[in-house]
């Protein structure tokens, strides 16, 4: 930890102080680490291999949409539990400020629950009952910036100079004009500029998101060791792992776009030596949607950065591929997402809170592919629902929409017809690849758009509240009924995570590799680094296909996922079908 610290802040004068008070408080934390907690870091030790094991399934939402409350998620944890999930990923539930918060991503408090959704003894209650069923909790840490109304902003606004320099300032429009058109503007119709005029502040505030979301200042030493600490506080109440939320924004350079900088890397790969001492059990998961190439130095060095990373691009590649009927896009991006270093793990996932970046695909394809991705999704051109969102510039339009909207899924069809075979695909594949499967709140039901955010003042600016509904748990109810939709979609995803785990037990293990096919509507890909070799295929497109099995598994192969007879030399997709092989 202190040779990272000092790559960061050795030249800093602040630096030396800073680091005598972190190993004061690390080694504190480290006594005072409740047992129960210190037990599992023992028992992850003891199994290094234990992040890597198939069927880690987790589960997005906001508690707020979902259950209410804090209590009100550890009411509904039978639910979880028989869709099979292994980890809750709770949207940000720290306190926000008042009004528009960004969805919770404005955070006036790191050390206090939104009062709406509870307390932080509340939170500490179901950290506690998850444990009890071998499930971890994944808390959602803001730390790029906070909100304007966060006690570090309020002291500087005061004219505190300790804390002025918890945040970046420019003294004038020009300078901060001259800036902006370095960076890449996240929001450009929602939010347009990465710069906001504050008279207490004498200058422009550095605000990559809102205007209330005041960046924070990682040259300053202070502001590294005052997120470290919530950290550490939020593994004491019993967080499994956190999500760090606009991870490639942390360092501020002029010249630079300011996105994955390498002292970025170096700011996780620090946190990741000091949670090691207090918490080494605790993941760390970079909320990172870059290129691959962006994303893969977040897992540092060996057990130095990330645990985990969004698998960005594949998802992507699944959704264009499935707009096509064409899997060479997946195949490129699975063969790039293969690098990954062995000590990390790949987050996948179908869909997220936010919206479908198609911009994310453009160092694999070129930019007519990207525009008729976007047209497809957001603008009516295929079965999709979804609609177009904003987009930086020179892009695309990225799309909002809930899987379901996005597949063509509708409340009333059935389990059989054509959006329920893209939504199903979608997600056999995921938790076929290697890493954990996430899946957000819903899809298990197929539940659908929420239209009802544009009457809502709050939310009505920003599209991507589309796919953030509340919970219908009247349709989950008919998870147990024969023959309805949601009984056939929570049976499967039940199921894949079932399968996952069987998975670790046959010796599945190793990266998913593309293997080229003759049939441009196949995805294949391969995983044969454990055991017995492990294959996936699937047919992306709306009409049947034949693949032609590999030597090893022509002779003879387990069909894992669905217990049917082994194929003989070939198999026969049926419409958006899939099936998972192991080699006997």
């Amino acid at each position: 930890m202190e040779s990272r610290f000092a790559k960061l802040y050795g030249a800093d004068a602040r630096g030396p102080a800073v680091l005598e008070r972190l190993k004061t408080n690390l080694l504190k934390a480290a006594h005072a680490r409740p047992e129960p907690l210190r037990a599992l870091d023992a028992a992850r030790a003891a199994d290094p291999a234990w992040l890597h094991a198939p069927g880690q399934t987790a589960y997005t939402f906001y508690v707020d949409r979902f259950a209410g409350d804090l209590n009100g998620v550890r009411g509904k944890l039978d639910y979880l539990t028989e869709l099979g999930v292994r980890w809750l990923h709770p949207l940000p539930l720290l306190e926000p400020r008042p009004g528009d918060s960004d969805g919770g991503f404005a955070v006036a408090d790191y050390r206090k629950v939104d009062p709406r959704l509870g307390t932080i003894d509340d939170l500490e209650a179901l950290a506690g009952d998850l444990r009890q069923r071998d499930m971890g909790l994944i808390l959602d840490v803001v730390c790029n910036h906070t909100a304007r109304e966060h006690a570090w902003a309020a002291k500087a606004r005061a004219g505190d100079p300790a804390y002025r320099d918890y945040y970046i300032v420019l003294p004038d429009a020009q300078s901060a004009a001259a800036r902006d058109r370095e960076l890449i503007d996240v929001f450009p119709d929602t939010a347009p500029g990465s710069f906001t005029y504050d008279a207490a502040m004498g200058g422009y505030v550095w605000t990559t998101f809102y205007p209330f979301q005041w960046d924070l200042n990682y040259a300053n030493p202070a502001v590294f060791a005052e997120m470290l600490e919530v950290l550490i506080f939020l593994a004491a109440k019993g967080a499994q792992g956190f999500r760090l939320d606009s991870a490639p924004f942390l360092w501020k350079q002029a010249g630079t776009t300011c996105r994955n900088l390498p002292q970025t890397y170096e700011i996780v790969e620090a946190w990741r030596a000091a949670l090691s001492i207090v918490a080494p059990g605790v993941v760390l998961l970079a909320e990172a949607i870059e290129s691959v190439e962006d994303v893969l130095p977040f897992f540092g060095g060996e057990e130095s950065g990330c645990n985990l990373a969004y698998n960005n691009v594949v998802m992507t590649a699944l959704w264009a591929a499935l707009a096509d009927g064409d899997a060479v896009i997946a195949r490129r991006c699975l063969a790039v997402a293969a690098r990954k270093p062995a000590q990390g793990a790949w987050l996948n996932y179908v869909r997220c809170h936010d919206d479908l970046i198609w911009n994310a695909l453009a160092a694999y394809a070129p930019a007519s592919d990207l525009r008729r991705w976007s047209n497809a999704y957001g603008n009516g051109e295929g079965f999709s629902r979804g609609r177009a969102f904003q987009t930086a510039e020179g892009g695309v339009p990225s799309t909002n929409g809930m899987a379901a909207a996005l597949a063509g899924l509708t409340a009333d069809a059935d389990g059989d017809c054509l959006g329920a075979r893209r939504l199903r695909l979608l997600y056999g594949i995921i938790h076929a690849l290697d890493g954990w499967p996430l899946i957000y709140m819903g899809d298990e039901i197929g539940l659908d758009n929420d239209e009802a955010y544009q009457d809502d003042p709050l939310r009505a600016g920003d599209g991507r509240w589309l796919h953030r509904p509340q919970m219908d748990w009247s349709l989950a109810e008919r998870r147990g009924e024969a023959g309805a939709l949601q009984a056939d979609l929570f049976a499967t995803f039940a199921r894949l995570g079932q399968r996952a785990r069987r998975l670790a037990t046959l010796g599945v293990a190793g990266p998913a590799r593309p293997v080229e096919v003759s049939s441009p509507a196949v995805l294949a890909f391969l995983r044969d680094e454990g055991a017995r070799p492990f294959l996936c295929v699937a047919n992306v497109s709306d009409a049947p296909q034949d693949f032609e099995l590999p030597p090893a598994f022509a002779q003879g192969a387990e069909d894992v996922l669905d217990g049917a007879p082994s194929p003989a030399g070939a198999v026969s997709l049926p419409p958006y079908g899939i099936t998972w092989l192991v080699a006997r």
